[in-house]
């Protein structure tokens, strides 16, 4: 079984930060170093505008990223395909191959990139491999990082500002570091880049942005229906 363990050290660049998130980012680093110079250059970015002795910042940085009022998700079933019946048999396949690789998932799903790094770290090579590159991890990466583009990001604080009726405040009054994590997928894309035969561009299969309003619309309706039923109204 080949051992990509530069994957398993990426896979960490995504975790949410502890104490020791910036020595996590030097190892991946180190991993990365004379081999990768294009990664290289763009975690040095990250490196230079990494808050690594706020590390309230950066957890919150990191939670407007990915979790609450997020930029993206860092589930890429969701990323590619939504609530589509395709992600659950994504997560299926996930589910089967992260067990007979023995890849811990923790508390988060299959599809959660770091558990899908993980994966490709142990995977032998092949098809399959070929498959998940291509097919799933690539592409979801392109999707993610063009999410950080200015003009998505505001209209997705215009959707969550209509839904949630005020905005979080931004953890830092410096633009780029409220982004930063765009660079560690980045990073990523292109080590995929120098490792597989990946294409630059991808078909766009769901969008984030779409998705979100979608789910958001629904939890409008549903909370009108809920507030009539205990105002005792007819729905």
């Amino acid at each position: 079984m080949s051992r990509r363990t530069h994957y398993e050290a990426l896979a960490d660049l995504f975790v949410y930060p502890q104490a020791d998130y910036p020595e996590l980012v030097k190892t991946a680093y180190s991993g990365l170093e004379g081999s990768y110079p294009e990664a290289c250059a763009l975690l040095n970015e990250f490196i230079k505008m990494l808050p690594d002795h706020d590390l309230r910042m950066l957890q919150e940085v990191y939670t407007r990223s990915f979790d609450v009022q997020a930029i993206t998700t860092l589930d890429i079933g969701y990323v590619l395909f939504g609530d589509d019946y395709k992600r659950g048999q994504l997560l299926s396949h996930l589910n089967r191959e992260h067990h007979q690789h023995d890849v811990d998932c923790g508390q988060e799903l299959a599809d959660h990139l770091p558990n899908v790094l993980k994966l490709i770290a142990v995977l032998e090579e092949g098809d399959l491999l070929e498959d998940m590159i291509n097919e799933i991890l690539a592409p979801a990466v392109h999707q993610m990082t063009a999410e950080f583009n200015d003009s998505r990001i505001r209209k997705k604080h215009q959707a969550y500002e209509k839904h949630y009726k005020t905005l979080i405040e931004s953890p830092s009054d410096v633009p780029t570091i409220n982004t930063l994590y765009q660079y560690p997928l980045k990073v990523l894309f292109a080590v995929l880049k120098k490792d597989f035969s990946i294409a630059e561009t991808f078909e766009q299969t769901s969008d984030f942005l779409v998705n979100i309003t979608k789910e958001n619309q629904l939890e409008d309706g549903k909370n009108v229906v809920n507030k009539g039923i205990t105002n005792g109204e007819q729905i």
